[in-house]
Formats: C-alpha cells, sequence, structure tokens
C-alpha cells in the first residue's frame, strides 16, 4: 500500500532531480514524508538524459546500468516490483575490448567463457588462470564493501567500523584484505600480467572516472558487482530509469519543480530550515537533501562556517570529465557488441596525460555503445546510434573546448577507424552532436565539468566521499555522485536511498528520545 504523502508530518526540499534525488524522493514519500524536489534543468533525471534527432534516439549520460538490486530496493520502498516499472534486459558479453594489433577480448558474466576469449588472445600466457585469482580477490573486496560501505552514511574509515568490533580478529582480517596502501593497477598487475588483460580489468575504476594507479585496491570489488549482478539494458534505454522514478515519485506524491534553481540553503542555528530559489522565492522545510554536487553545494548554497568547515576537512578533487559523440549512422557495424571499449596504445600514456598533466590523451580509449542490437527502435533501419565516450581531464584553465572539439573529434575517430574496425565511420555519419566538459560543467551544475563527482583518489582514503548526513549542519543531507558511495547509477541510486533512510532513522531516533 503506498502512503498518502506528508503522513510522517514532516517536509523535505530536494535541490535535484537526478537519479540520486529521484531515489530519495521515492524512498522518503513512500515513508510518509511530505516531498518537494527542485531542478534547474526543464526534465528530471540529471545526465541521464536523452537527444532524440533524425530518427535516431541517445541516452546522453550514463549507458550501463549494473546492479538492478538496488532499483529494486528503491521499488520496493513503495510496494512496486522492478519489473512492473522497467522492462530490462540482461547483456552479453558484457564488454567487447578491442586493442592496438587487432586483438579481442569478451567479457563475460560467465568466468570460463571470459577465460577462452583470454586464451584466444594469449595462447601462450597464464593469463586465464590468473583472471580466476582476481576475481577471487574481487570478490573479497565485494564482500567486505557489503559490510563495511555499502547501505549507511560512510564519510571515512572510522565510519566503517563500529567501535565494539573494531579489533575483533575478524575485522582485522578484514582490514588485510582491503589491500590498504595498494592501488588497483598495482593490484591487478601483481596477479594479472598480461598487460591487455590487465588494461581491461583497470578500466573497471572508470566507472568512477578515476586513475587505477591512484585508486585504492578496495574498488577492485567493482568487477565483482558487474560479473555477478550483470549488465542490464532497460528497453527505451537508461533514460527510461529516471522516467520510472518521476512516474513513481509523481503518484507517492512528490511535488516537482523543473526549471526552479536554487540559489542557497536557509540555515539558522546550524540547522537546514528551507531554501530559496533564483528567484528570490523562499521555501520552509524541515529537512534538506541536497542532490546537488557537495563541494559545489558548500561553495554556493552555503555560506559562512560549514562550507569553511567542509573544505577545512579535506582536499577534494574533481573526477574526470569527457567528450561525447553522438554519431547516427547509415550503417551497422556487426562486430560490435552493445557496450565496446577500444583500447588506448598505452594505459600508462593515457592516463598521465588525463590525470597528471591535465590534458586529452593524444591516443585516447574510447567507449562505445551500439545500441540498436539490443533496441532497433533507436535507430532508423540499419542504422546505429553510436555513443562515443573519450575521458579528458576535468576543466582547467585554458581549456577552451570550443577550439579543442574539432580536432580532438578528429583523434577519436581516426582511434575508431584504425583499431576499432569502422575504417569508413566519417562517411558514415548522418547526423552528429556531441557534449564538451564546459557543456557538461554548465548542463548538470557539476564541479569544474566532472563526469563522476569526486576523483577516487588516495590510497587510503580515496574510495570515501562526503557522508550522506552533513556533521556541520543539522536537516542537511547529500545524495549523488560526489556523496557515499560515489559515481555511477548503482551508487549515485543507493546514495539516495542512504540520504533517506539516515534522515527517517534521525527521526525515528529524535522521537524516540522525545
Amino acid at each position: 500500500m503506498i502512503q498518502a504523502a506528508g503522513s510522517s508530518g514532516k517536509s523535505v526540499g530536494i535541490i535535484g532531480g537526478g537519479l540520486g534525488g529521484l531515489a530519495a524522493a521515492c524512498t522518503l514519500a513512500a515513508r510518509g514524508y511530505a516531498v518537494t524536489l527542485f531542478d534547474k534543468n526543464e526534465w528530471v533525471g540529471g545526465k541521464a538524459a536523452v537527444l532524440n534527432d533524425h530518427g535516431f534516439r541517445f541516452d546522453m549520460g550514463p549507458t550501463i546500468l549494473l546492479m538492478p538490486s538496488v532499483l529494486r530496493r528503491i521499488f520496493d520502498e513503495a510496494n512496486r516490483s522492478l519489473e512492473s516499472m522497467l522492462n530490462m534486459v540482461r547483456l552479453m558479453p558484457q564488454w567487447r575490448c578491442f586493442f592496438e594489433g587487432g586483438g579481442v577480448l569478451d567479457l563475460s558474466d560467465d568466468t570460463q567463457k571470459t577465460q577462452q576469449s583470454i586464451e584466444r588472445l594469449s595462447p601462450q600466457s597464464p593469463a586465464a588462470g590468473q583472471y580466476a585469482h582476481f576475481l577471487e580477490s574481487s570478490r573479497r573486496m565485494r564482500d567486505i564493501s557489503d559490510r563495511y560501505y555499502f547501505w549507511k552514511s560512510v564519510g571515512g574509515i572510522r565510519d566503517t567500523f563500529e567501535a565494539k568490533t573494531t579489533f575483533t580478529p575478524s575485522v582485522l582480517k578484514d582490514l588485510l584484505s582491503m589491500k590498504i596502501g595498494r592501488t588497483v593497477a598495482g593490484a591487478v598487475r601483481s596477479m594479472v600480467h598480461d598487460p591487455r588483460v590487465a588494461q581491461m580489468l583497470d578500466h573497471f575504476t572508470q566507472y568512477v572516472g578515476s586513475a587505477p594507479d591512484k585508486s585504492p585496491a578496495i574498488l577492485l570489488g567493482i568487477a565483482d558487482m558487474q560479473l555477478q549482478e550483470g549488465i542490464w539494458y532497460p528497453m527505451g534505454g537508461t533514460r527510461a530509469v529516471p522516467v520510472a522514478l518521476e512516474k513513481l515519485a509523481r503518484e507517492l506524491g512528490v511535488t516537482i519543480c523543473t526549471s526552479t534553481p536554487v540559489k542557497q540553503i536557509t540555515v539558522q542555528g546550524k540547522r537546514a530550515c528551507g531554501l530559496v530559489t533564483e528567484s528570490g522565492r523562499s521555501y520552509e522545510f524541515d529537512f534538506i537533501v541536497s542532490n546537488s554536487d557537495t563541494v559545489r553545494t558548500h561553495r554556493e548554497l552555503l555560506q559562512g562556517q560549514p562550507s569553511e568547515q567542509f573544505f577545512r576537512r579535506r582536499r577534494y578533487e574533481a573526477a574526470c570529465s569527457g567528450v561525447v559523440l553522438y554519431l547516427g549512422l547509415n550503417r551497422r557495424y556487426d562486430h560490435l557488441a552493445h557496450h565496446n571499449f577500444v583500447f588506448s596504445r598505452s594505459p600508462e600514456e593515457e592516463f598521465d596525460a588525463i590525470y597528471r598533466q591535465g590534458k586529452p590523451a593524444p591516443d585516447p580509449t574510447c567507449y562505445l555503445a551500439a545500441p540498436a542490437r539490443t533496441e532497433a527502435a533507436v535507430a532508423p533501419p540499419g542504422g546505429e546510434a553510436l555513443y562515443v565516450l573519450v575521458h579528458t581531464p576535468y576543466l582547467r584553465p585554458g581549456h577552451n573546448w570550443a577550439e579543442m572539439l574539432p580536432g580532438y573529434r578528429d583523434v577519436i575517430l581516426r582511434k575508431l577507424a584504425t583499431c576499432g574496425g569502422m575504417p569508413d565511420i566519417a562517411e558514415r555519419i548522418v547526423f552528429e552532436a556531441a557534449l564538451t566538459p564546459a557543456d557538461i560543467h554548465a548542463r548538470y551544475h557539476v564541479l569544474d565539468g566532472a563526469i563522476y563527482g569526486l576523483a577516487s583518489h588516495g590510497r587510503l582514503n580515496g574510495a570515501f566521499k562526503p557522508a550522506n548526513r552533513s556533521p556541520d549542519v543539522a536537516g542537511l543531507y547529500f545524495a549523488g555522485g560526489s556523496a557515499h558511495p560515489g559515481p555511477g547509477m548503482p551508487m549515485v541510486l543507493m546514495s539516495g536511498w542512504i540520504a533517506a533512510n539516515t534522515l527517517d532513522g534521525d527521526v525515528k531516533t529524535a522521537a524516540a528520545h522525545a
């Protein structure tokens, strides 16, 4: 039974209607809160937007949906089944990887099939057996994440362990298993020696927009999350996810205010009590959930001491940005899977350029989504709505993407032609659009054009984002890719649920002590 909105007697204002904001809105409304959601854009869903033109349909932002169990938990809050809200198809293979020199490797959720593909790529090496060893390590990291990291508000390693259990033998064993002090790249190469297989495994960290040689080894757990639950495609594209969440939110009584940017969070006596929109209208709420970037929330929406305390606590760096090409093609390439990677000649050169030098990689890795093989309606008959993403640095002084894009577009197309098996791609384009770091910065209110919120760099604290409950302002909570547990569709959705559940838990605790 869906509860009537507002039955708790408490009101919540949510800033930002991205996936995290929608997840928080649905969860809170299902639990009886009166929820009003504000978004600066004309639509909700944040980066999970859609582009329709010339008969082609493109998902503009995220295209890979992992961990459907997270979505299922959100729909369960309102006694709705995931299957009643979305028609989802499990994809096989998960990735198809293309390497310099013509090698191809398929990643499957069937370990034996992946090992067979590795043996075809590298028949004289022990890489297939080493891959199995990697999976064991990834599974341990996933298990640790499930027990200590997910589904609760966490802002640092101290939050992950309860004080009474911190020094038990089992917890100490888990700490050792986390490979504290090791990076993803170091851990991968200690287990897998074939450079091409290692390069593929490095790219699980690209879900969080961070360099594998700067990110903590606990992120190896991402691989197990993907391989155990699969990669899924919602018919209608990933845009179907926010559409379903918006539908549920409205049915639950959530008020949604689009084209309504927020300029300030109102704070009285160190407690959030409302917000002010750019039009000057003030709203009073018992609680605020900000699904806006956490750094920009403190820098732009909060003034004074709370903002100063946030920046004094830790230095935050933006994750990488990217260039996206939306290419409407008059043909399909049958050798492509739904999700593909055309890898750079040198991951060291690529990551050094992006994450250290702050410039586009001279020979980039290209991610391609070719959804017409799963849903023909995305393109005219015989065509393809090809989505091409290349990671770039976050916006730096001197980056003028209006000038940089034409030349970098040519770099990308040459890479697809020479390494991706598409020699005629330039002649096959009948529609084209692009999104640059500057566009992303302006469109989505993110930090320095970052696609993935905050970077996961640092051997110890790199996996930790700002907690979902503000330590400085009572009644203020955070969701989205720059809040715990981080970026990527399932993590952002989880962040919204955590923010809502933490808020609801705080209300119940206060009532119990009243």
